[in-house]
């Protein structure tokens, strides 16, 4: 039968017959031609017009536009933003242009990448401020304080400059977070003067490692430090804004709450409670705090999409219960509409009393979009919705791409969403008469759906915990199961009726309430964390393999047809990447103090500058990383290095000696006999040893080296060449950086890889 198509072996708009009579040789038989290809490309052709079809491109546009800040957060040095505001308007326009083209989706994608170029390449330059690039001591500031964070052992402010004075350094700095002593922290909205040491923004404790000044430089802080004395009150020079005070305002709020809670609960439970209701978490044990993470719940601290739908779901079904009581107004007016306004106003409070972090930013544009819906009689729960969430929240903040709470967040509602509309519908088709839909009226349903839920949120966020924390939670479903339902069913309920209760006295009953479900989740999160293997710790990966894991959960997500597949091969290919991996043969910190040798026992050992001065932050990122449980307090970590008062010297694993030198007393000796020295001090020209010195380490920062063929292969946390607003280049970046460490000249009699026993005798 012949039809119109474009199938292999015909033209498009001819009618023909399969084979090609055209194709018959002299003897009359067609040619063989394979059986399997045709109706495979044929197959493929068919999912790729499926996944095609009308709306279905809208949940790629974030993705694309996501693409686009990925791009702009890889660049060396900063984009032109008049360049990219062209392209970005000039590819917008091309894609109008092809709207009646065949090319018309990928035109809108190239466009949506551009544009999200583009945007993250504004706010930057919108945002642009000062930031500090060396340590400055004893420098007398004024100010505005903006947020305040009481903390377990410290509290913490944000400082806005108004005057800075200092005996060396013109940086002029406009916000600065300062620690003090715990119970000081000066009041939000007040108008202060002090003293303190100013510390750069903390840059990547290793290569590859989080970058804690990019995210500084979004929040517009220019430096950290700590208080120096005594901090006074002034009366304020000008007003400091509507900004200011709504910032007080919340503040107050916040705090209040907190003393409310504090009344009844004590320790962790208040903490915690403070932490579900105001998203101040500062103040959980790091015992607790811990287990939270290790068993799975940690998410439970971060107000993100599952306390937005608990806040918004139950003002909503509270508020239609009651004008469900009034006949009248259940007949004549659509009460569920009114119920979804009045659940709308509640989330978009929950966000401020929250302080708006980006992850319930997301969940309050996603819960809103899904009332608004409710209230025009639209579906609610669709890819759509997340992708307009998507949109808003990296329009209106692109830097969080690339922060684990975005990515997190977005691949566990990518998966719940996937579950409801694709999985969800075939799990519950034929549930009426089988032992399913029986086991259903006893809250089977219920509870495979929260078995279901736990399992599609822990695999797709699996990846970015693996990355940015170096451990998965092997019982997160495990402790969800057990936990989720009171926190649903007791704790945030509880916890909303305190709320509303405070403002008449009777809040004590609720955070009573509140508190013995969070006794039971604080015994569950402690129970899984001691099962054996509950700690599943993964070596450092580079960012490759997130990317493709990126885009293999987003295929398992967005596709429908059976291409929906090669997104998991994607993943299993991220995995087996990851896993490949090597380790670091040594470690260098940014200020040289702190050196991880890779012993011959396959773990790191450290040689630090200050005998019982640990960096223990540092020294927990670097273990973490390499996959080690050990605590950064274990003596352990000292065991093969031996130290003097001028310096440390240890036997890496792959031969040869590593020194830090302390004094240039002791570089005479290290020069002669070690492969590698990290030292402070200018080291001789006629060192043999290969050397990472104070000036390399100023412009580098971390570095992290691994032996090759033909030395030390080099990676720095910093770069040569790279040039960004929070990571500026140093001004005597030179071409002596190199990324290979050539392998020194061995003296003859330093030969033998053993050293002496004087070499190597500790004084400890």
């Amino acid at each position: 039968m012949a039809e119109q198509g474009d199938i292999w072996g015909r033209k498009r708009g001819y009618a023909g017959t399969w084979p090609p009579r055209a194709a018959a040789p002299i003897g009359g038989l067609a040619p063989s031609r394979p059986a399997f290809w045709p109706p495979l490309i044929e197959t493929l052709r068919a999912w790729v017009r499926a996944e095609a079809g009308a709306g279905r491109l809208l949940p790629w546009v974030p993705v694309a536009f996501g693409t686009g800040i990925a791009f702009y957060f890889a660049a060396d040095h900063e984009p032109v933003l008049s360049v990219a505001a062209v392209l970005a308007i000039a590819l917008g326009a091309v894609a109008v242009l092809l709207r009646r083209h065949k090319f018309f989706p990928v035109a809108v994608m190239i466009a949506a990448a551009a544009a999200g170029f583009a945007v993250a390449t504004w706010k930057t330059a919108r945002i642009s401020h000062g930031v500090l690039a060396r340590p400055m001591f004893s420098v007398a500031l004024t100010g505005f304080v903006e947020t305040r964070d009481i903390r377990e052992r410290t509290d913490r402010f944000v400082l806005r400059v108004v005057t800075m004075e200092s005996a060396r350094g013109t940086t002029k700095l406009e916000r600065v977070r300062l620690s003090v002593k715990k119970g000081t922290a000066p009041a939000v909205g007040s108008f202060v003067e002090l003293k303190a040491r100013l510390l750069p923004p903390l840059t990547p404790v290793r290569p590859g490692s989080y970058d804690f000044s990019r995210d500084m430089f979004f929040a517009g802080i220019g430096a950290s430090g700590f208080v120096m004395g005594a901090i006074k009150a002034k009366a304020p020079p000008e007003g400091g804004g509507w900004r200011l005070g709504y910032s007080a305002v919340m503040q107050g709020l916040r705090d209040a709450i907190d003393t409310r809670i504090g009344t009844t609960l004590e320790g962790d439970k208040r903490a915690i409670a403070t932490a579900l209701l105001t998203g101040r978490r500062d103040a959980i044990s790091p015992p607790v705090n811990d287990a939270m993470f290790v068993s799975g719940l940690g998410h439970v601290l971060s107000i993100s999409g599952y306390h937005m739908a608990v806040v918004a779901g139950v003002v909503f079904f509270a508020v239609r219960a009651v004008l469900a009581l009034f006949p009248a107004l259940t007949a004549g007016y659509a009460i569920k509409k009114w119920s979804a306004v009045a659940a709308l106003v509640a989330a978009a409070f929950y966000l401020l009393l929250s302080g708006a972090e980006v992850a319930t930013q997301r969940s309050f544009f996603m819960t809103a979009v899904v009332l608004i819906a409710v209230m025009v009689d639209r579906r609610a729960i669709t890819f759509r919705t997340l992708a307009v969430a998507a949109l808003i929240v990296l329009t209106a903040a692109p830097e969080a791409l690339v922060h684990p709470s975005f990515q997190m967040s977005f691949a566990a509602t990518l998966g719940l969403v996937a579950l409801v509309q694709i999985g969800m519908p075939r799990l519950f088709a034929t549930v009426d008469h089988t032992a399913t839909a029986r086991a259903a009226l006893w809250g089977g349903r219920e509870l495979t759906m929260l078995l279901l839920a736990s399992l599609v949120a822990g695999l797709a966020t699996m990846p970015y915990a693996a990355f940015h924390f170096h451990r998965i939670t092997p019982y997160g479903v495990l402790a969800n199961l057990a936990a989720m339902p009171v926190v649903s069913a007791v704790v945030m309920p509880a916890g909303l009726l305190g709320l509303a209760a405070m403002p008449f006295g009777f809040d004590r009953l609720f955070w009573a309430i509140m508190g013995i479900g969070i006794d039971w989740m604080i015994f569950v999160t402690q129970w899984v964390a001691a099962v054996p293997g509950a700690v599943g710790r993964v070596p450092a990966f580079g960012i490759g393999p997130l990317i493709a894991a990126s885009f293999g959960i987003i295929l398992l997500g967005l596709l429908r047809t059976p291409l929906r597949w090669s997104g998991a091969a994607l993943v299993l290919a991220a995995a087996l990447w990851a896993a490949r991996t090597p380790q670091p043969d040594i470690l260098i910190s940014a200020d040289g103090r702190h050196v991880g040798v890779r012993g011959g026992d396959g773990r790191l050992h450290l040689m630090h500058a200050v005998k019982g001065s640990r960096d223990s932050f540092l020294l927990k990122q670097w273990l973490a990383a390499d996959a080690d449980g050990r605590a950064a307090a274990d003596a352990s970590l000292t065991e093969g290095v031996s130290c003097d008062d001028l310096g440390c010297v240890m036997q890496s694993a792959g031969g040869g000696l590593v020194a830090q030198a302390y004094k240039p007393e002791a570089l005479a000796d290290d020069c002669e006999r070690a492969a590698l020295i990290v030292t402070l001090r200018p080291a001789p020209a006629s060192c043999a040893a290969s050397v990472i010195d104070a000036d390399r380490l100023r412009r580098q920062g971390a570095m992290a080296l691994r032996r090759g063929p033909e030395g030390f292969v080099v990676e720095a946390a910093r770069p040569r060449g790279i040039d960004r607003p929070w990571s500026p280049a140093a001004a005597d970046e030179g071409e002596a950086d190199a990324s290979v460490l050539a392998p020194r000249i061995v003296p003859p009699r330093a030969v033998d890889a053993t050293p002496a026993e004087a070499d190597l005798q500790a004084d400890e």
